[in-house]
């Protein structure tokens, strides 16, 4: 007999299975780290051939989020993340048999499709089928398979670098081909949302779903629930309508990337370079900032239910503002010699995976109603993904021209920003079932 005080195998099981696609996610993005070099040696690129290979994955990404909104609503969460599955698959196999630097990109843009739409469709899915009190810690699980993803991507392009003699970087695109077939095996092993197919007026097949998922009465109740809701808001949901929850999800989505984690995971060796660690060592080091990154992301799946999105969106906070002043005020002062700037970052990653990490989001994936969420989700994640671009663009810039110190210092200020924005304005949402957000969020008319 299933109950709902404890976590149901088969919610458990679906949930973890479209949270694979953000493992892909955080392999796709990182495992360019160890492949531009070789890929840069090779074909003889100048910098703004360079820059066109790393950003290329970015402009599919664009496109998969600007198209993952219609796609989703028309054929189905699950059937549009298949289609992420597949893009990353091509994208694997295409770039470790690219023929020419063109198929390269190309096979790159395809990849940057699939992290698009699993970015919106792979966390909301979760939200979807996730229990309502035990919802934050199953969207985690998201954010847990991205730094697995990461760190995978980390480890083998160490391998591949070490082992094979010349290119590469063809095995280490290659080697996201595995992960991508089990990702479409297990898919075929999961149904549809049940809110999809309220929304499509198919209810005895969402009341089947869900009757497989929840205790039958519970079933029956948030069935009711998300009929009731679907009736309520049609034709009368709108994305004006969530203007509230929409600017929370959009200045958490920014301000998440402004704190600096990407430029912190991505130049992490040219910063331990800056600070007199080279060679290996920042290698080393980056693999440990990936370990650090995955396991405290288990703290936010064990506490996001039960202390709250808010309570843990400002103890990391705290955390990560401490850890950025003191990191500008070595540089500063020039101290970064030694083991305590090491420290400092391994304490700002600790803190940004318990808490912007996982909660961001866990929040955006919670707060919208049924008819306008994938909208909403969409713009969130492009407006997230436009902030990486900012980051990727202004950051090397920053360092070159204003220093490390100031560079570090302006994160830390964006933080703070966020720290009194999270205090103030984003309201706790542990416990509530998705159609109770209305009460909390939606603009009244």
């Amino acid at each position: 007999m299933r109950t709902t005080t404890n976590v149901d195998r088969r919610t458990n099981f679906i949930c973890l299975t479209v949270a694979i696609g953000g493992l892909l996610f955080g392999f796709d993005t990182a495992v360019i780290s160890g492949a531009v070099g070789l890929i840069k040696s090779q074909y003889a690129l100048d910098t703004v051939r360079e820059g066109w290979f790393v950003s290329s994955g970015l402009v599919g990404c664009i496109a998969g989020v600007l198209v993952s909104g219609a796609l989703s609503d028309r054929i189905g969460r699950k059937r549009t993340v298949v289609l992420s599955a597949l893009s990353f698959l091509l994208s694997g196999i295409g770039c470790g048999l690219a023929g020419g630097f063109d198929m390269l990109v190309a096979a790159r843009i395809v990849g940057g499709i699939g992290v698009g739409m699993a970015s919106v469709i792979s966390p909301m899915m979760i939200a979807e089928f996730a229990p309502a009190e035990k919802r934050g810690r199953m969207i985690a699980y998201y954010q847990l398979a991205i730094t697995v993803g990461i760190l995978l991507a980390y480890c083998s392009d160490a391998l591949f670098a070490a082992r094979v003699p010349e290119e590469a970087w063809r095995p280490m695109f290659l080697a996201m081909a595995a992960p991508s077939i089990v990702f479409l095996l297990l898919l075929a092993r999961i149904p549809e949302s049940p809110r999809w197919l309220v929304a499509r007026g198919q209810n005895e097949k969402a009341l089947g779903v869900l009757k497989g998922l929840r205790p039958e009465m519970a079933a029956e109740k948030e069935f009711s629930a998300i009929f009731d809701a679907s009736v309520r808001d049609s034709g009368r949901v709108s994305l004006a309508s969530v203007r509230v929850p929409l600017l929370i999800g959009i200045l958490l989505a920014v301000f998440q990337q402004f704190s600096g984690i990407n430029a912190i995971i991505y130049y992490g060796p040219s910063i331990f370079e800056a600070a007199g660690i080279g060679g290996n060592n920042a290698l080393i080091f980056q693999v440990i900032i990936g370990a650090i990154n995955m396991s405290f992301t288990f703290v936010a799946i064990k506490w996001s239910d039960k202390y709250g999105r808010k309570f843990l969106l400002k103890a990391g906070l705290a955390g990560i503002i401490f850890s950025l002043v003191c990191c500008g005020a070595l540089f500063y002062s020039g101290h970064t010699q030694g083991i305590v700037l090491l420290l400092l970052l391994l304490l700002y990653i600790a803190c940004f995976a318990f808490s912007l990490g996982p909660v961001t989001w866990i929040i955006i994936n919670e707060i919208f109603p049924t008819r306008v969420r994938v909208q909403a989700v969409s713009i969130c994640t492009m407006a997230l993904w436009i902030a990486v671009w900012v980051v990727g663009q202004f950051f090397p810039w920053m360092l070159a021209k204003a220093g490390a110190a100031v560079t570090f210092w302006l994160f830390a200020a964006f933080s703070v920003a966020n720290f009194l924005f999270s205090w103030r304005v984003v309201k706790e949402t542990k416990g509530k079932t998705l159609e109770e957000m209305e009460s909390v969020f939606i603009s009244p008319h």
